[in-house]
């Protein structure tokens, strides 16, 4: 995990982001945090099972099924959901060799699924708001 400003700017410069558990639904933080990132010129990518579109872009059921490079996943479901986002993302990055970081929003932690994140050699980010973040630095 990292609480280094260096390493938050280096996540801050990744340019394609998905977002697991991205929201449909204006007003929750899973919709207004990713529309503000667009808004800033990231390429949003988002991975909700339950959408055919958010933010005008395709929704995908999973990373796996991304076409392309991913640079960056950011993530807005439960923190009991992290271990296995963690295994997609490793998955992912084993396969395609793509990801360089994962964070997890606000609120959402998992020490041992993190641990294995940077194990995999990803930069982790944990119960931090991107939004805030982006604004601070």
């Amino acid at each position: 995990m990292t609480d280094s400003d260096d390493r938050i700017r280096e996540l801050l410069e990744l340019d394609r982001i998905a977002v697991v558990g991205c929201s449909s639904t204006p007003g929750k933080a899973a919709h207004e945090i990713p529309a503000y990132l667009q808004r800033e010129g990231y390429e949003i990518i988002p991975v909700n099972p339950y959408a055919d579109e958010i933010l005008g872009e395709h929704a995908v059921d999973s990373l796996q099924e991304i076409e392309g490079e991913v640079e960056l996943v950011n993530v807005f479901r439960p923190s009991d959901e992290v271990p296995e986002i963690v295994d997609d993302v490793v998955d992912r990055k084993t396969a395609a060799g793509d990801i360089e970081g994962l964070w997890l929003q606000l609120g959402i932690q998992d020490a041992e699924a993190e641990a294995r994140a940077t194990e995999a050699s990803l930069t982790v980010v944990s119960d931090r708001c991107m939004k805030v973040e982006h604004q601070r630095l």
